[in-house]
């Protein structure tokens, strides 16, 4: 799920903010989040089934897909040089080691009845992407930004003495993200480009551990009719196509907008994860997320600002 932040963490495109929205950039991109915010349904079918072979599947099915995508918007130049630079490539290795961890705690927290975890670690990921960039690339935050994060560390505090544990799927899913994000950042290609890259690299452990749950007979991808092989390719789709409409629409926004958009997919998964999954939502867990909710206003009111400063 695609992030924005002012601190500059988050993966940038490979071209420059426009200096206005457009209509066909915000309808990209509101198709984009809003197929991740109704992306656990889907998830759910796929919950019966072992989730490293899901992920192997899902890395699997995202090669074909991101690069008919990718060629038919005319964006194969940038693959070309990055596969000729080493460093490009163990670059894009080690972004997909970190989103392959977010995919894994994703698709086994869906399958587990914790999506309302889920949705707490994609409101948290902006905060923590911004504590990323002063910390690892000496960003200066705002004191608006450090009060968000204040009541961000606030909520976390709540969860953890009400469940008597750390939320760490929450932690998790944010940090993995933050990292990735941070490492993505340094990929001299766009969004879309460079996720073709991340899949790539996978493709061939992932083709591993497909070839090995088939022969150890534990693969499920010729059982009910090809219907589970369906559930496994429609993996792919699910994954690249909504990243790369989300970058096509990037291109054609300010961050301003994409900024207050992208919290469009966690509020979605957090009303399935309460009002479709029925997932237990007590008064404490009501209460933390109103600190997360407050920290993101503060966030985001801050963003706004200091775009509108520096136009």
């Amino acid at each position: 799920m695609a992030t924005v932040t002012d601190s500059g963490a988050g993966a940038p495109s490979a071209e420059p903010a426009p200096s206005g929205d457009t209509l066909k950039g915000f309808f990209y991109a509101l198709a984009a989040y809003l197929f991740w915010g109704v992306q656990p349904l889907y998830m759910k079918l796929v919950a019966h089934l072992p989730t490293l072979e899901v992920l192997a599947h899902r890395a699997i099915w995202s090669v074909p897909v991101a690069l008919v995508l990718l060629v038919w918007l005319g964006r194969t130049a940038d693959i070309r040089r990055a596969l000729r630079s080493p460093r490009t490539m163990l670059q894009a290795a080690v972004a997909a080691a970190f989103v392959s961890c977010n995919w894994g705690i994703y698709v086994w927290a869906i399958s587990v009845d914790r999506v309302l975890e889920t949705a707490l670690g994609y409101y948290i990921n902006p905060l923590l992407t911004v504590l990323v960039g002063a910390l690892l690339l000496g960003e200066r935050m705002s004191a608006a930004q450090m009060v968000a994060i204040g009541f961000a560390v606030a909520a976390v505090a709540v969860l953890t003495w009400d469940a008597g544990g750390v939320p760490w799927v929450s932690l998790a899913l944010a940090g993995t993200w933050a990292a990735y994000a941070f490492f993505k950042r340094t990929l001299p290609v766009g969004p879309a480009q460079g996720f073709f890259l991340e899949v790539l690299i996978l493709l061939v452990p992932a083709l591993a551990v497909a070839a090995w749950f088939q022969a150890s007979g534990r693969g499920h991808f010729f059982d009910n009719g090809g219907y589970e092989a369906a559930l496994f390719i429609g993996c792919g789709l699910v994954t690249a196509v909504p990243l790369i409409v989300y970058a096509t629409g990037a291109k054609l926004l300010t961050l301003s907008t994409i900024g207050i958009m992208q919290y469009i997919a966690p509020t979605l998964i957090f009303l399935m994860a309460v009002f479709v999954f029925h997932e237990p939502f007590s008064q404490v867990k009501l209460f933390a997320f109103v600190l997360i909710w407050i920290g993101l206003a503060i966030y985001t009111w801050s963003f706004l600002s200091r775009r509108g400063a520096a136009r």
